[in-house]
């Protein structure tokens, strides 16, 4: 614990933890001030801990090393691409990155990863985009569609190459839909069983080796979704039956963590026997893909109140950022949890906290208990360090922000 915070002073929310908690009345993040931070920027901010994310690394590498196999982790990028926070996994060599265009191609390789550390996952891949991509060798990509195999296959044949899979299972936050990327209704995603024959035909033609199998079935499962997930590992797994020249299977991210009360984080010990009972025996390395579980707890996004005041029913706080800034919690009902920076004495209130875009869908919170809030003070919304900030638009021209890291 850094020198400059003092032991949670009261009972904790479900939130609080040695780096996140209350120091008196402020709230401390990694050793600093949040409110502070926040005044010294004036603007709408993103704070980020290096080290919580180096931590949370280790936990998922940790896991990976009781599957008794071989393993490497693939960073999202897609999730954060703060530059330090690149730079810093780049230093560590703990990983390599997942990408999923061409622009993040080349973002990587800016920080000192090399084409050998990157895997490249992306759908409806246009052919200027395969240009780019097929110029680095040591590249690995996952071809999400037969016609993305034939395309590869034509310009450089003989390559080798990975197979996004659909095992037609699959599972999300709270077996949420929008979050579940395998299942009963077709998705976009990977070449299913019905079209394997096709897919490994076309492969063959072009002489291409498919030396990766790659699956990812959906975001933010948790412990409750494990034995879904597990359904879907073993579907997945049937594929590598016919591809014996495999030495890689990505299984992907997903890998979720608690954003509301009463939810406890993800079983790691569990995730990794579900990998080892299905790949302990097969002859191949396991790469895993995570990039919420690496950075959304490891960031927040601040805002400053700029009006308190009631509308019929409805206390309503207003705050100078909104959904363009974070769009997971309305895209995906993620919340990012709303924590006063200042926990002023008083009775807590039910607050709808509304942002400054000009849409209805523009609300952080709705009848969420605070405690008593005044213009100017500053409110933390926790787990915003993944797809915040990288999801980002200019909506209503209200698109700036700051980073830094603590």
């Amino acid at each position: 614990m850094s020198a400059r915070t003092k032991p949670v002073e009261a009972p904790g929310s479900w939130w609080e933890r040695g780096d996140l908690h209350y120091v008196g009345d402020r709230l401390h993040f990694a050793g600093s001030d949040v409110a502070a931070l926040a005044e010294a920027e004036d603007r709408p901010l993103y704070i980020y801990s290096l080290d919580r994310i180096e931590g949370n690394l280790d936990r998922v590498l940790g896991a990976l090393a009781k599957t008794g196999r071989p393993h490497r982790l693939y960073y999202a990028m897609k999730a954060n691409r703060y530059p330090p926070l690149l730079r810093r996994l780049a230093e560590l060599g703990k990983c390599g990155l997942d990408i999923c265009s061409p622009d993040e191609l080349t973002h990587a390789l800016t920080f000192g990863f090399k084409a050998e550390d990157i895997s490249f996952t992306g759908t409806a891949v246009a052919n200027r985009d395969l240009d780019r991509l097929l110029v680095h060798e040591g590249l690995t990509i996952n071809c999400d569609s037969i016609g993305m195999i034939r395309r590869i296959g034509e310009r450089q044949p003989g390559r080798a190459i990975g197979i996004r899979v659909n095992p037609a299972l699959g599972t999300g936050y709270g077996d949420s839909p929008l979050l579940t990327y395998a299942g009963t209704k077709p998705t976009k995603f990977g070449i299913y069983r019905e079209q394997w024959h096709e897919a490994l035909a076309t492969a063959k033609r072009f002489d291409l080796a498919i030396t990766s199998l790659h699956f990812h079935v959906g975001c933010g499962y948790q412990t409750e979704q494990l034995d879904r997930w597990e359904a879907a590992v073993a579907a997945a797994v049937a594929f590598l039956d016919d591809v014996p020249g495999v030495t890689t299977v990505n299984v992907g991210g997903g890998l979720g963590l608690p954003h509301r009360p009463g939810e406890a984080p993800l079983d790691l010990r569990r995730w990794a026997a579900i990998l080892r009972r299905h790949l302990g025996e097969r002859q191949v390395t396991i790469a895993a893909e995570p990039g919420d579980y690496v950075v959304k707890d490891a960031g927040m996004l601040v805002l400053s109140v700029t009006d308190v005041e009631r509308k019929r029913d409805t206390l309503f706080a207003y705050v100078d950022g909104g959904f363009n800034l974070a769009p997971e919690p309305v895209y995906y009902d993620l919340p990012c949890e709303p924590v006063a920076c200042l926990r002023r004495a008083g009775t807590a209130q039910d607050v709808t906290i509304a942002g400054n875009i000009n849409e209805a869908i523009d609300l952080w919170a709705e009848a969420k208990p605070m405690p008593p809030l005044r213009e100017g003070d500053y409110i933390a919304f926790i787990n915003a360090g993944g797809y915040g900030a990288s999801m980002s638009s200019n909506h209503c021209m209200r698109g700036e922000f700051s980073e830094v890291h603590v």
